[in-house]
């Protein structure tokens, strides 16, 4: 199908922000099968399993053992590199640094989008559909009359300093820790580059501690009962403090506009959720335009928000169930006091212990098969 993109962002700015970079099993293969899946299998990295660590000690999640599937750590933004080469190649449209994009007649079979180019002419494109893949803080969703949208949304007292250093990994998998001082996470993008973060209070500023207070405080939230464990160093390249929250809205179809992605759902980071959740809904959504155009036949659309909507849910649900069960709460917030803490503590050994309940972290992390019924 005939497609043109159009984004307010240049290309270097889009190729080079760093966010996600856990792909389940289906986003891996939907790369795949469209042909964009070259580099990431050079060059992504296969995780049969994951770690979590409290009271002082390790427990390993084997992924493969328990689902026979694997995630692929593999950042967004060279999935939007490989994305942006391949449409480049293929000589179809896109439009970087567009500016006061505007959206028109979404209830006609004509709907039109407007927007000033980077030279500052301005252009319009009529098209049968609209896709609104521009994130929460994008112009699509603005356009959907009020009354149309139904929203959901749970904000946490907590949020995430994230850091990028350059420094050899500590572990070859993630390792997700409770700990008294708040939760950490060591993830990597390489043998050479990590991307761990710490539980810290809204609003905190990034550069308030020295490098080498930030390595002492993931040494002391990583620390091991029996064993010493130190993380490795390395220069700090990024600093940033990221809200959490969780956030839906429905139905992800207005007339010819559909939302796709961040514009109709956000999930907290703990779950790895965001990124395959946007491949799960263009997987759906592509369908159903592929029967409209080539059929006449709108059913797949008329169902692109139920079957989206269903997986967006198990996600939010999935990523809540983490966050609320690996952060500790302030003390001032219900779930903040002793008995909340030794709750959090009875799920961990739990689901550290159960196969049962392993496997049943184990599938939502590595994501549901889609087409699943859920």
């Amino acid at each position: 199908m005939e497609s043109i993109v159009v984004e307010a962002r240049d290309r270097p700015y889009v190729e080079a922000r760093v966010r996600a970079g856990i792909l389940e099993q289906g986003s891996v293969d939907v790369l795949r099968e469209i042909g964009v899946g070259q580099r990431m299998d050079r060059e992504g990295i296969v995780h049969a399993g994951t770690q979590l660590r409290f009271d002082g000690t390790n427990h390993r999640i084997d992924f493969e053992a328990l689902t026979g599937r694997k995630v692929m750590v593999y950042g967004q933004q060279e999935v939007v590199k490989d994305l942006i080469a391949q449409r480049v190649a293929d000589d179809l449209p896109i439009h970087f640094g567009v500016s006061d994009v505007q959206l028109h007649d979404l209830t006609s079979t004509s709907p039109r989008v407007t927007y000033t180019d980077e030279n500052g002419a301005r252009q319009e494109i009529v098209a049968d559909y609209i896709a609104g893949c521009d994130g929460y803080h994008g112009v699509s969703r603005g356009h959907i009359p009020a009354g149309h949208l139904t929203e959901f949304e749970r904000i946490y007292p907590f949020a995430w300093f994230g850091i990028l250093a350059n420094a050899k990994p500590s572990s070859d998998e993630l390792i997700y820790a409770h700990s008294p001082r708040g939760f950490a996470l060591h993830s990597l993008r390489s043998d050479s580059v990590v991307r761990n973060y710490l539980q810290v209070a809204p609003g905190t500023d990034p550069n308030a501690m020295s490098d080498d207070e930030i390595w002492d405080e993931y040494d002391r939230r990583f620390a091991l009962q029996d064993e010493p464990f130190t993380i490795n160093r390395g220069e700090i390249t990024e600093r940033v403090v990221t809200p959490m929250r969780s956030w839906v809205v429905t139905p992800m179809r207005y007339e010819r506009l559909m939302l796709a992605g961040d514009a109709a759902h956000t999930v907290p980071p703990t779950g790895a959720k965001g990124m395959n959740l946007a491949v799960a809904d263009v997987v759906v959504l592509a369908e159903g335009l592929t029967k409209a155009l080539q059929s006449n036949d709108e059913s797949g659309l008329d169902q692109y928000s139920d079957i989206a909507v269903r997986r967006v849910w198990r996600a939010e649900h999935f990523s809540w169930w983490m966050t609320s069960m690996l952060h500790r709460f302030p003390p001032e917030h219900p779930e903040g006091d002793e008995f909340g803490l030794q709750m959090q503590l009875s799920q961990l050994r739990y689901y550290t212990s159960s196969e049962a309940a392993m496997r049943t972290l184990a599938e939502n992390y590595v994501g549901l098969p889609f087409g699943a019924a859920l």
